[in-house]
């Protein structure tokens, strides 16, 4: 399980983002492209150009820890595409739950109508 703490904020990137970056280049795209500071221990959400991957991108203390989530069917709803980040409110901050059950704020969309 992943957990975080209730001090933790949650940035999520509105635009789609080239799913091949790994580590050091989601740390570049926070601090040069979205003016974040990677090594705060804020968690960055980043999805792919399906709506169906995610990356979670957050410092712990002792190195950068990545995660990724990728649905077989179906899709994220997402926010609109925008420039920058959105901060997501603790509502919907289940992030525990979004690799078990549907967390609050986010939804599933049925494969073919993403």
């Amino acid at each position: 399980m992943i957990s975080f703490g209730p001090m933790v904020r949650v940035f999520v990137a509105t635009q789609p983002i080239d799913f091949r970056k790994g580590v050091h280049g989601l740390v570049a795209l926070v601090a040069e492209g979205l003016g974040g500071k990677p090594y705060s221990g804020d968690v960055y959400v980043f999805r792919s150009k399906r709506s169906d991957r995610l990356k979670l991108l957050v410092f712990d203390g002792s190195g950068m820890v990545l995660a990724t989530k990728w649905l077989e069917n179906g899709g994220f709803a997402w926010p609109p595409v925008r420039e920058g980040t959105m901060p997501v409110t603790g509502a919907q901050q289940s992030w525990p739950r979004l690799f078990g059950q549907r967390p609050a704020g986010f939804k599933w969309i049925p494969a073919g109508l993403c």
